[in-house]
């Protein structure tokens, strides 16, 4: 009946559209970054910060690593609560993205050290067996203009200062983006949320197990060890292990829940059985003094 009045048809079929764009599009847009969703922790870009992000996005990181913690079990056990609008209220645009080639880092801040950053950035391989990521030795070569960096600032409407940009003399845009990786996710207290407690009294089930058994398990400090502690635990980004005197129970402890304070990450997700496995491939090579 409605084909034959295609007037009145057309005026419904826009009102339908208009009300379900209403519905699915502008109020959920009205409803969010209001003053509800303000994270009153979460404090705009440094200039440096703001420069590493949009060296980040120049150069095509959000294609292969999402920014968000999505509300899946998995994803809360692992980072925290589910990411929120106010932890974004900077971000222009934003970086959420949808493909993980890549690990997500929306909790990347603070995890590793400034030093674990720059090697990575150097040769990913050389701290991530295995990664597909290009190196990005070259950014070091790229010195940042501050005078437009001041612009970007004031465009974006975040603070600065003289004494800001003027530090940004003789920076390079590994500098910059260093510094926007350790801000991701580090404005919001997720460590304390996902801190994993070890429950019960803590028994090895590797204690008398054989050196030939032991030496199995360096693959493992291979793949998760060696790039901070070096190949023959001599130190690099980590201290060295060489002569370390820690017990069992404490090397496991060190290993289960990490490090924060010194940049070092908890390597829990292993589950517990790795980690005594680790505890002790390290226990009898640090001590072992026909060991390098």
């Amino acid at each position: 009946m409605w084909e034959k009045r295609p007037i009145i048809f057309l005026i419904l079929a826009t009102l339908v559209i208009l009300i379900g764009t209403t519905v699915t599009v502008v109020i959920p847009f009205l409803s969010v970054n209001t003053a509800a969703d303000k994270i009153d922790s979460v404090i705009p870009y440094t200039a440096l910060q703001q420069e590493g992000r949009d060296i980040y996005i120049r150069e095509g990181c959000n294609n292969c690593h999402t920014q968000t913690v999505r509300p899946l079990v998995t994803e809360v056990l692992r980072y925290g609560e589910y990411s929120k609008s106010g932890e974004f209220v900077y971000d222009r645009p934003f970086l959420w993205g949808s493909k993980r080639t890549g690990p997500d880092l929306a909790r990347l801040g603070g995890k590793y050290p400034d030093s674990w950053h720059y090697k990575h950035m150097d040769s990913p391989r050389a701290m991530v067996p295995g990664s597909n990521m290009p190196d990005y030795a070259w950014l070091k070569n790229n010195s940042l203009d501050p005078q437009l960096i001041e612009r970007k600032m004031q465009v974006l409407g975040f603070p600065t200062t003289p004494a800001e940009l003027s530090d940004l003399k003789g920076k390079s845009d590994m500098d910059a983006i260093v510094a926007y990786l350790q801000k991701l996710g580090s404005d919001i207290p997720w460590r304390k949320t996902v801190k994993t407690e070890i429950v019960g009294e803590l028994v090895n089930p590797y204690a008398n197990v054989d050196h030939e058994e032991l030496e199995k398990f360096e693959a493992l400090y291979l793949n998760n060890c060696a790039a901070c502690h070096g190949r023959y635990h001599e130190g690099d980004i980590g201290p060295q292990l060489v002569g370390a005197n820690y017990s069992e129970n404490e090397l496991f402890s060190i290993i289960y829940n990490g490090v924060p304070a010194g940049g070092m990450p908890s390597f829990a997700s292993l589950g517990s059985d790795k980690v005594w496995q680790l505890t002790n491939f390290v226990k009898y090579y640090v001590s072992a003094e026909d060991h390098p």
